[in-house]
């Protein structure tokens, strides 16, 4: 049997999950050409115990097609929010054995352990593919096994085959259009590990990785996939537990994904980043909603008026999971990934020096411009108005989120240690001024409940601590001042 050298090539798709009836509609439409060709596979995936090829970015899997066994090693860091751009090896084997030499990245990774790696879940699966002349479509209906547990894959693929990345994204709406998708973020390899994990938790933002010397629309580019990956994270357990924690973390990757947009604005300027920099303001504001409630509930006691509370939690959780669900919500994700993929920003002559600059200038930029723009807001605190307080929590939220976007720029000992110290005092900051503004913004919510006259509820107005508050969130804010900037 043919046993070649394992051949090097770029993977680039865009995946789409969606229910089983969704895919059987869709399947059943007519939308793609001809008949497809139907593929029965058995996939075995491979690491050692303590999964060292997973934690280096790598997947190891032996597929077998009928009598044909694949052996495919895939990177798994190139891997966005819904599009994967990936390296991969394959090679024909002649069993369930893996096949490592030196024509694999595994060897020089793993030096002398490359004997430790075994067997650690599978993957079942029917793929229904549709060979088209720009695009190859796949539609896999199958189920991951890990552990003495399993989880159902229902998902598109659509691979680029043209040198035309938009019939991609124009194939996905057709698609969107019959059967609801939503991006697809996980892996099946993905899919099998966290099976062998614990049960599933709200997803707080994961690190980006970016080098000093990439450039700012590349680091731009990744920052953005990071924030879509974990609003999808999340999606699943608002939905399917009303998960507080999970829409609090969907919330808070909105809110990365529209600070994203405000940084990187000089250089991805245009008419389209602005329109999905409101739809995401409109997703946001559904989802804040729910989280109010879930605030205001935290400090109701027991009683009437916490039933009350949580009847209307139920209402707003309705809605967000509507908004969620939505055929909006779903087209901006969609448009989002496009736009950062392939958007006009790319070409803009006018952007063209800022996106080309390393990402370390830039962040050095971005940091100063925003530490300064937290300092003059914040002078005098306790005397601001509750309009100028929340400018200044606004800018200190950007803040937050540009310390931890860049945060892997700065990995020498004194820069992680002042990069920690920093963090804790903007964290602390951010906590003060955001209960300050839960105070601010609770009789509102209250009068709009028709709670006001509840006497039950005026303990939610934390009559007098707002001068107290006021004092402590000053103190943080000359705390971060004083805070040793780490990106000098």
């Amino acid at each position: 049997m043919k046993d070649t050298a394992a051949q090097v090539t770029k993977e680039v798709e865009l995946k789409l999950e969606l229910a089983a009836d969704a895919a059987d509609r869709l399947e059943a439409a007519g939308l793609f050409p001809g008949q497809p060709e139907i593929i029965r596979q058995y996939a075995i995936y491979f690491d050692t115990p303590g999964h060292t090829l997973s934690a280096a970015g790598l997947s190891l899997r032996i597929r077998r097609n009928g009598d044909s066994r694949v052996q495919t090693i895939k990177v798994k860091g190139g891997a966005a929010a819904g599009l994967f751009v990936r390296s991969e090896w394959e090679r024909e084997v002649e069993s369930d054995d893996p096949v490592i030499d030196e024509s694999t990245p595994i060897p020089a990774l793993m030096n002398d352990k490359a004997g430790g790696i075994g067997p650690l879940f599978a993957v079942e699966n029917e793929r229904h593919l549709w060979n088209g002349e720009a695009v190859e479509i796949s539609l896999d209906r199958g189920r991951v096994i890990a552990g003495g547990r399993e989880a159902p894959v229902c998902e598109v693929e659509l691979e680029q085959k043209g040198s035309d990345p938009a019939t991609i994204f124009a194939l996905a709406r057709r698609i969107n259009a019959i059967a609801p998708v939503r991006l697809g973020i996980l892996s099946k390899a993905e899919r099998g590990y966290r099976l062998l994990g614990p049960e599933l938790t709200a997803t707080k933002a994961e690190p980006v990785r970016l080098d000093a010397d990439m450039a700012t629309g590349r680091a731009f580019q990744e920052i953005v996939h990071a924030c879509l990956r974990q609003f999808r994270l999340n999606e699943p357990l608002i939905a399917d537990h009303q998960d507080a924690a999970a829409l609090h973390q969907a919330r808070v990757a909105l809110r990365r994904l529209r600070s994203a947009l405000s940084i990187h604005k000089p250089m991805a300027a245009d008419k389209r980043a602005g329109i999905l920099n409101g739809e995401l303001r409109w997703l946001a504001a559904e989802l804040g909603k729910a989280r109010d409630l879930d605030v205001l509930i935290e400090r109701a006691a027991e009683g009437p008026l916490k039933a009350r509370l949580m009847d209307e939690r139920a209402k707003a959780y309705a809605g967000a999971i509507a908004a969620i669900a939505s055929d909006r919500a779903r087209a901006v994700m969609i448009d989002l990934v496009e736009w950062i993929s392939t958007g006009a920003w790319l070409s803009n002559a006018k952007g063209r020096e800022l996106r080309e600059l390393p990402v370390r200038e830039f962040a050095v930029r971005t940091l100063d411009r925003l530490r300064r723009k937290v300092k003059k807001g914040g002078r005098d605190l306790e005397e601001l108005s509750d309009e100028a307080r929340h400018e200044v929590r606004k800018a200190a939220k950007k803040l937050r989120y540009a310390t931890e976007f860049y945060a892997s720029l700065y990995e020498g000992k004194r820069e992680r240690r002042r990069h920690k110290r920093f963090l804790s005092a903007l964290e602390t900051l951010q906590d003060k001024l955001g209960i300050l503004n839960d105070l601010t913004t609770t009789p509102e919510l209250l009068r709009r409940l028709g709670l006001m006259d509840n006497p039950a509820a005026q303990a939610l107005l934390g009559a007098g601590k707002k001068s107290r508050l006021l004092s402590d969130a000053a103190e943080a804010h000359d705390a971060l001042l004083d805070a040793k900037r780490f990106w000098q």
